[in-house]
């Protein structure tokens, strides 16, 4: 099946029927019997409003019937996201450098010192990430999956990861460094979300496997800025 009702998220063929430019009839889902994907009609800040609420059904339709593996370019859209994943990453490491008075100076060294932690609290700490991501997903969802559907889920990670992108907010208004942390509260409930669709698994153990690699995340992140002290 190529596409999912965004309800229960049964295979569908289709989504619509088109009968001419701008007159198409929505398809009913032969499961639960509700329209399989209401989001074709609807505007796009819609969707965004359901993806900020997390509503299961939103993430459906994102992720199987508009970036799913048949649908677009995946190998080039996965590079696309995992380059904005970094560079948001990268971002959110220099605020909490500036938050702590840790890039006032303009010399060279200070300049070289700051750029390296970057680099290692991104680099390490994503791979810490995602190897933990991987390893609590063998404990918790007890899944054995190809690489194809790897890649599925890499891709509902990156886009659930979409409201860091709040954090160039900082870069115009002012923000205490709190708000960092509240950001990736945020992210670490979208991923569960995402995680529950992709894999269609307990809400109990999504909240397990991402709550594990974002803990990870943590400590290896406060674990490279105490040995730079």
């Amino acid at each position: 099946m190529k596409y999912r009702c965004v309800e229960c998220g049964y295979g569908t063929n289709s989504l619509f029927v088109q009968y001419s430019p701008g007159n198409i009839r929505l398809m009913k889902c032969e499961n639960c019997k509700a329209v399989a994907d209401e989001y074709i009609e609807c505007e796009i800040m819609i969707i965004v409003i359901d993806l900020i609420v997390n509503k299961p059904k939103a993430y459906r339709h994102l992720l199987y019937n508009v970036l799913g593996s048949q649908t677009l370019n995946f190998k080039g859209l996965l590079w696309k996201l995992s380059f904005g994943f970094l560079l948001l990453d990268a971002y959110r490491s220099l605020l909490i450098c500036r938050s702590k008075e840790e890039w006032s100076s303009t010399s060279i060294a200070s300049f070289i010192w700051t750029c390296q932690k970057v680099l290692m609290d991104v680099v390490i700490g994503n791979l810490m990430f995602f190897a933990t991501f991987l390893l609590a997903m063998r404990i918790f969802l007890s899944t054995s999956i190809g690489s194809l559907r790897y890649k599925d889920i890499f891709l509902a990670i990156l886009v659930s990861s979409y409201f860091k992108m709040c954090l160039f907010a900082m870069m115009v208004w002012e923000f205490p460094s709190s708000v960092v942390f509240i950001i990736d509260l945020y992210v670490l409930s979208s991923n569960i979300v995402a995680l529950k669709v992709i894999t269609e698994s307990a809400m109990s153990r999504c909240v397990l496997t991402c709550f594990s690699a974002h803990l990870m995340k943590f400590l290896v992140t406060q674990a490279l800025e105490l040995r730079t002290l």
